[in-house]
């Protein structure tokens, strides 16, 4: 069977509960769902509904979509990649991501500091433990076993007691900064930015991507890209586009403080700086309605699916064009069918590229 030309995620939501959202992703996989992917913000563990998942589908991928890096160690986030890949045949994703100081901190209690270098290793350790290696490992950031000096000096160099399924499930990094995402395109199989606008991909992350896959070991293949947004396809569609003005005045504008919010420094890679500017003073002053408004409607439809079919099928194309292997979307529609039709219509769409 050959590879389809682009892939097809979604997430699990989980604002009507997880026995529900579960129940409507077993039925998006009989309309051809390839994959799909598990939060973890604050709310419910993303690792119970990912066994959940495995227990209730027989085909598509499960990912963590995504783990915080900070939250677990690395040693727990390989055996829980490994666990899941071994009931499920070899369906697992492990998507890992830093997060931001506000949930880290705020509601862990765990100090975040260097993003980069912990990924880095967290990745390098997992790897390991899928080859069933004694984890001996000398790190900036993680030592195993733990040096005498730090513990009690009784730490063992152990191994894997199972042997793993796969001796490389695919790594998914959520990144959009240029070291981690030159970090991503070195080591991960998979990168997964946020508010993918193909057209500009390449002057905001073009020399990082660049940097990172020219220190890339060819044994892991060429590198994934999994970008995607809400999807509604059809005439008279376009003002579901005002959908994504609350999440993308969460992220630009209260994801952060001024002067560290990943995502408002996106926007004004995307040439909005002042509209930026405007939309994290808007959020973080209590002005949320107002902030969301300030969207600009450029930006939300050249992030998205949603539009005539000719709109979604040059959408399509510039993701394609882009390097997009792996489509992450939210079907718009208020039930199961009607989500069923769109994940229908859109493989139907992506295989007349």
């Amino acid at each position: 069977m050959t590879e389809p030309k682009m892939k097809v995620g979604t997430l699990l939501g989980y604002a009507a509960g997880y026995t529900e959202a579960v129940e409507e992703i077993v039925e998006l996989e009989k309309a051809g769902l390839d994959a799909v992917w598990v939060p973890e913000a604050y709310t419910f563990d993303a690792v119970t509904a990912m066994g959940f998942l495995a227990a209730r589908t027989e085909r598509i991928e499960i990912g963590s979509g995504i783990l915080p890096i900070y939250t677990r160690t690395p040693t727990v986030l390989g055996m829980t990649a490994a666990g899941l890949d071994a009931l499920t045949g070899g369906r697992a994703m492990l998507g890992l991501g830093a997060s931001g100081p506000q949930v880290i901190e705020g509601f862990h209690g765990v100090r975040y500091d260097a993003p980069v270098g912990r990924t880095r290793e967290i990745i390098e350790i997992c790897r390991m433990l899928w080859r069933r290696e004694k984890l001996v490992y000398d790190g900036r950031y993680y030592k195993l076993p733990l040096p005498a000096e730090e513990g009690t000096g009784l730490g063992k160099p152990l191994k894997l007691i199972n042997h793993p399924l796969r001796e490389h499930i695919p790594v998914v990094v959520a990144a959009l900064g240029d070291r981690n995402v030159e970090m991503t395109a070195e080591l991960a199989e998979y990168w997964l930015p946020i508010f993918f606008w193909p057209e500009k991909a390449e002057s905001v992350w073009g020399d990082a991507l660049a940097r990172g896959r020219a220190k890339r070991d060819p044994a892991l293949g060429e590198l994934g890209v999994i970008a995607g947004s809400m999807v509604a396809i059809g005439d008279g569609t376009e003002h579901l586009r005002d959908a994504g003005r609350g999440i993308a005045a969460l992220y630009i504008g209260g994801m952060g403080a001024r002067g560290k919010n990943f995502y408002n420094t996106l926007m004004q890679k995307y040439g909005y700086t002042e509209e930026a500017a405007r939309i994290q003073d808007l959020y973080l002053d209590g002005h949320k309605k107002e902030a969301e408004a300030a969207i600009p409607s450029e930006f939300l439809a050249a992030t998205s699916l949603i539009g005539p079919e000719s709109f979604v099928r040059e959408r399509l194309a510039a993701m394609a064009e882009a390097g997009v292997t792996y489509l992450n979307v939210q079907p718009m529609a208020f039930d199961t069918a009607g989500k069923v039709e769109i994940i229908a219509k859109l493989k139907e769409l992506i295989e007349d590229l």
